[in-house]
C-alpha cells in the first residue's frame, strides 16, 4: 500500500500551544456551518465556495448556450490603486469584498449601491515588510459578523449590516516582520489564518481564534523553535530531527499565508505551508542534510484542540522557494474502482498531487505544466522526488536556471474543480528562475533572507537576450483530470499570472487574464464563447450568485500582486492598474468609462559615474533589498515608482535623504538608515543610474 512514512506520527498526542479556551456556541442565526457546509447556491458564503474550496456552482442560468448574452450589471471603482485579489462573498443580499490595503467595502448585490465600508489604516510603512504587493484576498462570513485579517497582522470582526468593529485582535507577535494578504476561513465557530513573511526571520503557524470574542484558542507552528526552550508539542520534537545548525536564529518560516480547508466529513483542518527560510539550505541545514520540516507541505490538524493529525512533505529541504500553500480541494474520486475521499492541490513545484484526505497516504502525482527540471518525477509509492542533482546549486557551486522559478507553476490563483465533468482548472505560469549559491552570504544580512547570489540572475542589458527571455515567459489555463494524471485541454496564454478559475453547472469556466479580459470556456473542451474587455489585468478568481431569479457573475479587477512589483522587465507592467468591481448578467448592456490614456515616461538620466566595485555593490544590494517593490534591474512595474525615472538620480544629497533618512515615509518609503550605511546607499543609486543609462541607449537604437 502506497504510504509515507511521516504519517505514522499521527499516533501521537499531540496538542496545540496551549489547553485550548472553551469555544463560544456555534452559530445559529446568520451564516451558519450548515449554510458553508451545503456550498454555493444562490449565496456565496466563504471564499472557495464551500468548506471543499471547490469553487464550483450549481447555477445554470448562465450557460454554454446562453453566455454570449452576459453583459455589465454594474461596476464600482476602487480606491487602491493597487493589486486586487479578492474573492467578493455574497449573503443576503449583500456583496462583501475586500481591497488592497485590508479595506472592507459592502455592496447591494443587485445594483451596486455601497451599503458601507471600512479602513482598517494600515500603515503604508508595512509595505516594506511585504514581498508582493498591498494584497488582501477577502473576508470570512459567519453568525453577524464579518471578518477582515489585515496587512499589519489584525484579525478584525465586524457588524455585517453596519461595518462597524465588533472585536480586533492582533495576530502575530508584537513588532514582527509578519503580514496577513489571506483570506479568513470559518471552521466549528473558530476563525482560522496565518500570515505571509517566510524570508522575513519568521516561525509559521495557524491560529484559531473565537469568531464570538476574539480570543485564541490555539496556534500550530510549522517549524520547531529553540530546543533550548523546549517544544510546544511532539509533532515539534519529531520536525526538529530534520532541521540542523541554529535554523531557529533565523525563524525557519513555513508560514500559512494561504490554503486552509476545513472538511467536515473528516473534521480535519487541512493547510499548506511555505518555504524554509532562508531558501539556500546551506545557511539552515549547516551539519548536513535535512528535510526541514513542516516546510513546502500540506498539514492536517484536528479543528478542536489543534492536534496534529498528518502530513506530507511535497517539497523536502525547499531550496527553489516551492511554497505549498496554494489552494486545497477536497472532493471524493474514483480511483481503482473504489471512492476516495481525497484532497487534490497544485503547489508551485509542478506535480498534482491527490492525497487520502483521512491519512495522508500519497495516492498520485503527476505533472500538470511541462518542463519540469528539478525533479524527474515522484516515486510511485512515497511521492517523493526524484531531485535533479544539477537543482541542488549550493553543492554544484554552479547556477541553475529552474522550471518552474519561484512564482511557481501555480500560485496563489484559485483553481476550481467540476464535479460534472471531473477536472480541476489550474491558472498556470511559465517562469524560469536563478538560482545561484552566494559563498560570501550571512545570515542576518539586510533583505529577503533568501542565501543565494541575487545579483547574478540580474536581467541582461541585451536588447536581444531581453526579447528572448520575455517571449519565453508565458502562462496556460490547463484542464486536469486528477484521476487519470492527465491534461485534458489547455489555453495557452501570454503572459504568466494570470486569474484564478469559477466552475459552474452551465458547463463554463470563467478567469480573467493578465493582458486585460474576463473571459468564458466551456468547461469540457476549453473553447472561449465569450470576452470582455476589461482595462486591466485580472489577478482574482471570480464568484456567482443568484438574486430574485437572476445569476450574476463578479470579480474584482485590477493589476498588480508579485509579478508586477518585482518582475520588472521581466514584464512586470503588463497593464496599468484600474481597481474595480465588475459584476455581470444576461442582456445587461453596461460599458465602462474610456481608459484614461497613461503618459510615456521618457528616460533622461544624469551621465554615469562611480567606479565598477561601487555599482557591482550597489547592484547587489539593490537586487536584495530594493527589487522586491522597485522591480528587477530597477525597472519597474506599473505600481511603485521606477527608480530609473527618479529625480534624485543626479542628486546625491536628496537620494540620502528619502533612502537613508526617510523623506517619503509617509509615503511608504521608510528609512533605511538601520540597513545600510551612506556609502552602501550611494551604490545602490550609482547602480540605478548605470541601469538607467544602459535602457536609455536601447531605447536610442545604442
Amino acid at each position: 500500500m502506497k504510504r509515507i512514512a511521516v504519517a505514522a506520527l499521527a499516533v501521537l498526542a499531540l496538542a496545540g500551544c496551549n489547553n485550548s479556551p472553551t469555544r463560544s456556541e456555534l452559530a445559529t442565526e446568520g451564516v451558519t456551518d450548515a449554510m458553508i457546509a451545503a456550498g454555493n447556491g444562490e449565496e456565496w458564503l466563504t471564499y472557495g465556495g464551500d468548506y471543499a474550496e471547490q469553487r464550483f456552482s450549481s447555477l445554470d442560468q448562465i450557460n454554454a448556450g446562453n453566455v454570449g448574452e452576459l453583459g455589465l450589471a454594474w461596476s464600482a471603482d476602487l480606491d487602491t490603486a493597487r493589486g486586487q485579489e479578492a474573492t467578493p462573498l455574497m449573503h443576503d443580499g449583500t456583496l462583501y469584498i475586500t481591497t488592497a490595503w485590508s479595506k472592507v467595502k459592502a455592496y447591494d448585490a443587485r445594483t451596486g449601491s455601497l451599503k458601507w465600508e471600512y479602513d482598517p489604516e494600515v500603515p503604508r510603512s508595512k509595505l516594506v515588510e511585504v514581498c508582493c504587493d498591498a494584497v488582501n484576498r477577502g473576508v470570512a462570513l459567519y453568525g453577524d459578523k464579518v471578518y477582515v485579517a489585515t496587512l499589519d497582522g489584525r484579525l478584525v470582526a465586524l457588524d455585517q449590516d453596519t461595518g462597524q468593529v465588533v472585536w480586533d485582535k492582533l495576530t502575530i507577535p508584537e513588532g514582527s516582520q509578519m503580514a496577513i494578504t489571506g483570506a479568513p476561513r470559518i471552521a466549528k465557530g473558530m476563525v482560522l489564518i496565518g500570515s505571509a513573511g517566510a524570508e522575513y526571520f519568521t516561525r509559521g503557524y495557524l491560529a484559531s481564534f473565537d469568531a464570538q470574542t476574539g480570543e485564541e484558542l490555539w496556534r500550530f507552528h510549522t517549524v520547531p523553535g529553540n530546543p533550548a526552550d523546549g517544544f510546544e508539542n511532539a509533532a515539534m520534537e519529531k520536525a526538529a530531527e530534520t532541521w540542523t545548525g541554529e535554523w531557529w536564529k533565523l525563524g525557519g518560516g513555513g508560514t500559512v499565508w494561504d490554503s486552509i480547508t476545513y472538511d467536515p466529513e473528516t473534521d480535519l483542518v487541512y493547510f499548506g505551508t511555505a518555504n524554509a527560510e532562508p531558501w539556500n539550505p546551506a545557511y539552515r541545514n549547516t551539519d548536513g542534510a535535512g528535510d526541514s520540516l513542516y516546510t513546502a507541505s500540506i498539514v492536517a490538524v484536528k479543528p478542536d484542540t489543534g492536534e496534529y493529525a498528518w502530513h506530507f512533505q511535497e517539497t523536502p529541504e525547499d531550496r527553489w522557494d516551492f511554497d505549498s500553500n496554494q489552494q486545497i480541494t477536497v472532493t471524493n474520486l474514483e480511483i481503482d474502482g473504489k471512492e476516495r475521499r481525497v484532497v487534490m492541490h497544485a503547489p508551485k513545484n509542478g506535480f498534482f498531487y491527490v492525497l487520502d484526505a483521512a491519512s495522508g497516504e500519497f495516492i498520485s502525482g503527476k505533472p500538470f505544466v511541462e518542463g519540469i527540471n528539478w525533479a524527474s518525477g515522484l516515486d510511485p509509492e512515497t511521492g517523493k522526488p526524484d531531485v535533479n542533482p544539477e537543482a541542488k546549486y549550493e553543492l554544484t557551486g554552479k547556477p541553475f536556471v529552474g522550471v518552474p522559478g519561484a512564482v511557481g507553476a501555480h500560485s496563489w490563483s484559485p483553481m476550481s474543480y467540476s464535479p460534472e465533468t471531473g477536472l480541476v482548472y489550474i491558472p498556470t505560469n511559465n517562469t524560469p528562475q536563478y538560482y545561484a549559491h552566494d559563498p560570501d552570504w550571512e545570515p542576518g544580512e539586510t533583505g529577503f533572507q533568501l542565501g543565494l547570489d541575487v545579483s547574478g540572475g540580474n536581467f541582461p542589458a541585451d536588447k536581444g537576450v531581453r526579447e528572448a527571455i520575455k517571449a519565453s515567459l508565458n502562462g496556460a489555463l490547463v484542464a486536469f483530470d486528477p484521476v487519470a494524471g492527465e491534461i485534458r485541454w489547455k489555453v495557452d496564454q501570454p503572459s504568466p499570472t494570470n486569474g484564478g478559475t469559477l466552475a459552474t453547472a452551465g458547463n463554463l469556466v470563467f478567469q480573467g487574464t493578465s493582458t486585460g479580459e474576463f473571459r468564458a470556456y466551456t468547461a469540457d473542451t476549453g473553447q472561449q464563447l465569450w470576452s470582455f474587455e476589461t482595462q486591466t489585468g485580472v489577478l482574482a478568481a471570480p464568484m456567482t450568485y443568484a438574486i430574485d431569479g437572476e445569476q450574476y457573475v463578479a470579480v474584482l479587477v485590477g493589476w498588480g500582486g508579485v509579478w508586477d512589483v518585482s518582475a520588472g522587465a521581466l514584464g512586470g507592467g503588463i497593464t496599468p492598474n484600474v481597481s474595480r468591481l465588475l459584476v455581470f448578467k444576461l442582456g445587461a448592456d453596461g460599458e465602462l468609462p474610456p481608459l484614461k490614456p497613461t503618459p510615456a515616461l521618457v528616460l533622461d538620466p544624469p551621465a554615469p559615474e562611480g567606479t565598477p566595485e561601487q555599482i557591482a555593490l550597489g547592484e547587489k544590494l539593490y537586487t536584495n533589498s530594493c527589487s522586491v517593490c522597485h522591480g528587477s534591474s530597477a525597472v519597474a512595474g506599473s505600481l511603485n515608482p521606477d527608480l530609473r525615472h527618479s529625480s534624485t538620480l543626479g542628486k546625491k544629497d536628496l537620494w540620502q535623504q528619502v533612502v537613508h533618512d526617510g523623506l517619503l515615509a509617509q509615503n511608504g518609503m521608510v528609512a533605511w538608515n538601520k540597513q545600510f550605511d551612506r556609502e552602501q546607499i550611494e551604490a545602490m543609486r550609482l547602480y540605478v543610474l548605470k541601469r538607467a543609462n544602459e535602457d536609455k541607449a536601447l531605447e536610442s537604437g545604442g
